[in-house]
């Protein structure tokens, strides 16, 4: 009778209980999967076998809890189908569950390994290690802006002839609104309309609009040039609805900002007898610092200026492998590519079934503790009846010589 049946299952339970032990302790390891070891049976030419063995080591790429923590440049793979692409000093490529990251001296976007996190640029094909910006945000010069408004149909005509317009008299117009701009150096300007309604033409409301920057004459329309005509419904029946405003010298005859030209766009503007009432919106900003970065869900990311402008620098790239248990766990959380787990598949997170991605969020490892305690019961279990055959093979044995 031989020995070897037992030693070997000694020796799988044992295993067993390493890889449950190794579970266990990295439960609280962001972006751990869970292993599990898988047996097989071993004959050579035996009816009887010769004992088990430790087949494979399987990993569990199920995904784990999402947990916010507020971090900018955290990041969580939320589904099953998907890696983190990262690249150490070396330019060797492995790939990550972990989604804990920090800036390092140089701006790049790093895990603790010092390994940089790969994106796309802003291109969409090419695969760049992930930087933090630096610097300002360079401002833009208002070149649209959308005024809705509401004139009052009861206000008062003013004729021009008697009250021409004037925009330190009050009484030559019937309402004003200004309005921030940007020059090209991102300096701010105030925009300023008056209203002043006018004559009826027809049955339609004639309103002249005039326009001041900074409290000085703009280049054109030229005072009263520009008109806005209503029906009787209210409703603006000016064709195009729109008007342009050029600045020649915005900043002053001084200034080396650029010629201004702001397209003014009053579509849905209307003359209902009910109060003066505006919203308005236009399209340029000062220059801003860096605030802050966010991952959008489609893996965008995004730089947050402090002027409350953002802008996009790239997309985040995932990895998926056909045979995901053919890839090396390499530590640290991380795995490499091998010959059986084939060619990595790379994509933007939300495409071709990849999962998405929560920012300043981790996934939390995947181990099930209540799971791992009953697997470690069972494999003790296992160890203590290996065990007893080999002492029971042991007293046949002495049995057999006492009886010599």
């Amino acid at each position: 009778m031989g020995f070897g049946q037992g030693l070997s299952g000694l020796n799988a339970a044992s295993q067993d209980l390493d890889v449950i032990g190794n579970n266990i302790a990295n439960s609280g390891t962001v972006g751990f999967k869970s292993g599990a070891a898988t047996f097989a049976d071993v004959f050579a030419n035996s009816s009887v076998g010769l004992g088990v063995q430790v087949a494979s080591v399987n990993q569990n790429f199920s995904a784990g809890t999402v947990t916010n923590t507020g971090n900018q440049f955290d990041m969580a793979i939320d589904g099953a189908n998907g890696l983190f692409v990262v690249q150490d000093p070396s330019g060797n490529t492995f790939y990550s569950r972990n989604g804990q990251f920090h800036a390092d001296k140089d701006n790049y976007i790093v895990n603790s390994q010092g390994q940089r996190l790969m994106g796309y640029d802003t291109t969409g094909n090419n695969l760049a290690p992930v930087k933090v910006p630096v610097g300002n945000v360079a401002p833009t010069a208002t070149s649209t802006a959308s005024f809705t408004t509401n004139l009052d149909a009861n206000a008062a005509v003013i004729d021009p002839a008697v009250t021409p317009f004037d925009i330190t008299n009050s009484s030559s117009y019937t309402y004003q609104r200004s309005m921030t701009v940007y020059d090209s150096l991102g300096n701010a300007h105030q925009l300023t309309q008056y209203f002043a309604k006018r004559a009826p033409s027809g049955t339609n409301s004639v309103w002249d609009v005039n326009y001041r920057l900074d409290g000085a004459v703009v280049g054109s329309p030229a005072d009263g040039a520009q008109k806005l005509t209503f029906n009787s419904a209210g409703a603006i029946v000016t064709s195009p609805p729109t008007a342009t405003v050029t600045i020649a010298a915005p900043g002053g005859a001084g200034s080396p900002a650029a010629p201004m030209s702001v397209a003014m766009d009053y579509s849905g503007s209307t003359q209902f007898g009910s109060d003066f009432a505006a919203n308005f919106h236009q399209n340029g900003y000062y220059s801003g610092e860096y605030a802050s970065m966010s991952i959008a869900g489609d893996g965008s990311i995004v730089a947050n200026y402090t002027n409350g402008e953002t802008q996009t620098l790239g997309t985040l790239a995932l990895a998926n492998f056909n045979n995901l248990q053919g890839l090396k766990p390499v530590g640290g959380n991380a795995w490499a590519q091998t010959a059986d787990s084939g060619q990595p598949i790379l994509g933007r997170p939300g495409s071709n079934g990849l999962a998405s991605v929560k920012g300043q969020a981790v996934e939390e490892s995947n181990v099930d503790m209540s799971q791992e305690l009953v697997k470690m019961i069972i494999a003790q279990r296992t160890y203590q009846a290996n065990a007893q055959t080999i002492k029971t093979q042991d007293q046949v044995m002495q049995t057999l010589i006492s009886g010599i």
